[in-house]
């Protein structure tokens, strides 16, 4: 068994769930289709990637979908919000038998498979990993044991997880990725030439 895990938080890809923040501009149709986009792009930067992966389903275990049966163990998520959710992911990797843990959303295009690598590489010689992201958050986090502190009072989809998050490592070894942004708004893919097709349906 590989001692690498990648945890990958996904929302099940159904109209008007998902996306919610983006939908309130372009409509909850081409949300969809482009939160599907952003999943297929993260299946396309994960499926050769060398590590265990669990696929973490926020509603219902899809068993027919993009995720391959053999490539990726599926799972549901635990919890009423995002830390409780990621504090037990990790800890049921943990308790698995795993040595070093990333998770990752599904939503993030300007994410590749080469960005894991080094994640995972930096967790060697690091305590912990972060991406961090423009809006004041993370869109990754790897560590080598469970510090559940991390998980708990955060104000989860707001500027200040990140802060938030970094006092709690304040004595720990941390590598940090390159800022990137993520998937919330409009505003952060209207510039982006590979989601025109999914915007030609609003107005400029």
């Amino acid at each position: 068994m590989s001692k690498n895990l990648l945890l990958i938080l996904t929302r099940n890809p159904e109209l008007g769930k998902c996306k919610t923040r983006l939908a309130a501009k372009v409509g909850d149709t081409a949300a969809l289709d482009i939160y599907k986009f952003l999943l297929r792009h993260t299946v396309s930067i994960t499926q050769d990637l060398q590590v265990e992966k669990w696929v973490l389903y926020s509603e219902n275990i899809w068993e027919d979908d993009i995720w391959s049966n053999l490539g990726y163990k599926k799972k549901l998520q635990v919890g009423e919000d995002l830390g409780e959710r990621m504090s037990h992911a990790f800890a049921e990797g943990f308790r698995a038998g795993f040595e070093n843990i990333i998770v990752i959303g599904s939503d993030m295009f300007h994410l590749d498979q080469s960005d894991l690598e080094k994640a995972f590489l930096q967790l060697q010689s690091n305590d912990y990993v972060v991406g961090p992201a423009e809006d004041g958050g993370y869109y990754l986090l790897g560590m080598k044991s469970l510090q559940t502190a991390l998980f708990e009072n955060k104000a989860w989809g707001t500027d200040t997880v990140l802060s938030d998050t970094l006092k709690d490592l304040r004595s720990k070894t941390v590598y940090f990725l390159d800022e990137r942004n993520d998937v919330d708004h409009y505003e952060d893919i209207k510039d982006i030439e590979a989601f025109e097709p999914f915007l030609k349906h609003i107005e400029p």
